[in-house]
């Protein structure tokens, strides 16, 4: 399903607030509800509970159709290019 040095990052990016899920489907391919299984295989019983628990609440951010309209990207503007599943850096 998704190759483990890819996991570390998937969680990294599920845990962010502002990055939505598509943000991880346009990057690893994986839809919402494996980003789901992959948090559920990966993380502590009470980890997995905490984090559903904010991405169901007002709080977070990660549907795109839960944000606010004028943000309209998942990555900030001065970001490099992401190439390899890793950041460059500057």
């Amino acid at each position: 399903m998704v190759k483990q040095e890819d996991v570390d990052r998937i969680i990294e990016m599920a845990w962010e607030d502002r990055t939505p899920f598509e943000a991880i489907l346009a990057q690893f391919g994986l839809s919402e509800a494996e980003v789901i299984k992959v948090m559920r295989l990966n993380l502590k019983r009470s980890s997995f509970n905490l984090w559903r628990k904010r991405v169901n609440s007002g709080i977070s951010q990660k549907h795109a159709k839960k944000r606010n309209q004028e943000i309209d990207r998942f990555r900030c503007s001065r970001q490099s290019a992401i190439t390899q599943n890793k950041i460059s850096k500057r």
